[in-house]
């Protein structure tokens, strides 16, 4: 059983279903919750993860009766399917209490967490929380495992399967053709997020720059890539922009863009990371629910919020955070990148640099996740 309750998390967990399937020769079916992309792997999900994407103290709040319900399903669904291991990706909040409650059904079921909490950052005591509840930990970063293993957790580095993302299929020329522009032609790549909120807060400020931009810019191509559990949002209102923006959908025109971009515009999150990989230089936007800010930013001990940014200890992207992340101050950012390629050139070389430290080239996360897997399974059922 694998659950998994936003974007980030239904890629990791489709990664791991191609790799249990190539390790098991004998067969092996899947159950639980994810999104589209574990849903062509083979999952059938009863029901849809967008609603959970959820990010923030005020929309955690609103949200909570939905979460629950959908907990009550998810266990639900693993007393009819009885599973002979969960593992659960990412989502700390839904996952965290769908665990508890598989623990209450069966305090024997192996339960695994595919991402820890980001203890190091913030809410250290969480380490300890996790170690009461889960039974193994497969870690993306390799400074995860002190904290959880001082708790009684046994961790495995697997790695942060953005840094194994493949772009040797993807062609920026294809990019440039579908949306006729020239070899020449500048193009800025706008990622507004892929949780709702991000959608509602983040991309009124990233539209702003893109208006201000084009204001200067006539020749400036916009292309805006749109999660799954967004798309509809992000298209309409891209609908409504005054000039012309193209909206891309899947993974394989995302990273024809991430390739052919001059510059991107990016949501904080995983796409930093894939966007640094394609060697694309970014400014990193975000903004939260004021409460839900004021409170994180007494808890947050790290200085920057970008992986790559912490791994070199150093701007190397600029952050535009809160009520930094306006129009006004996006454009500027992005401007200079626009207007000088040596800026553009510095920050990529710059980017690839902070991506050796967090394990570039690595073996792959997702054989990895599933070889531990497979291991504790074995160990804990003798399958």
């Amino acid at each position: 059983m694998l659950v998994a309750a936003e974007a980030s998390g239904d890629d990791r967990g489709a990664g791991l279903m191609r790799a249990l399937k190539q390790h098991m020769s004998c067969g092996v079916r899947f159950v639980g919750v994810g999104g589209e992309r574990m849903r062509a792997e083979g999952l059938d999900s009863p029901f849809e993860i967008a609603e959970l994407s959820v990010l923030g103290l005020v929309e955690g709040l609103k949200a909570y009766p939905k979460v629950v319900r959908r907990v009550r399903e998810t266990t639900e669904l693993a007393k009819r399917e009885r599973p002979d291991i969960v593992v659960l990706i990412d989502s700390w909040g839904f996952t965290l209490r769908v665990a508890k409650a598989l623990r209450k059904l069966d305090p024997h079921l192996p339960l695994v967490k595919y991402v820890g909490p980001q203890v190091w950052a913030s809410r250290p005591g969480r380490a300890r929380t996790t170690a009461e509840t889960f039974d193994h930990l497969l870690s993306i970063h390799a400074f995860d495992a002190p904290y959880f293993e001082a708790a009684g957790l046994p961790v495995t580095f697997v790695g942060n399967s953005a840094l194994a993302v493949d772009f040797s299929a993807a062609d920026p020329a294809r990019l440039r053709t579908l949306i006729g522009a020239g070899a020449g032609d500048p193009i800025l790549l706008v990622l507004p997020g892929s949780r709702p909120g991000e959608i509602e807060r983040v991309l009124p400020a990233f539209e702003d720059a893109v208006h201000r931009l084009k204001a200067d810019r006539p020749e400036l191509h916009v292309v805006v890539p749109a999660a799954g559990t967004v798309a509809d949002a992000v298209k309409a209102r891209v609908a409504g922009w005054p000039h012309r923006a193209h909206v891309l959908e899947g993974e394989g025109p995302k990273r024809d863009a991430m390739k052919a971009a001059t510059v991107a515009l990016a949501c904080s999150g995983t796409v930093t990371t894939e966007l640094a990989l394609a060697g694309c230089p970014m400014v990193v936007g975000y903004r939260l629910a004021p409460l839900t800010y004021a409170i994180l930013k007494r808890l947050i001990r790290t200085k920057y919020v970008t992986l790559f940014n912490i791994a070199a200890d150093d701007i190397v992207a600029p952050e535009l955070i809160q009520d930094a992340c306006n129009g006004e101050a996006l454009a500027r950012e992005v401007a200079l990148r626009l207007d000088d390629p040596g800026i553009r050139e510095r920050q990529v070389a710059r980017q690839y640099a902070a991506l050796d430290k967090m394990g570039r080239g690595g073996a792959d996360p997702s054989e990895a996740a599933a070889a531990a897997v497979l291991d504790l399974l074995e160990r804990r059922t003798g399958r």
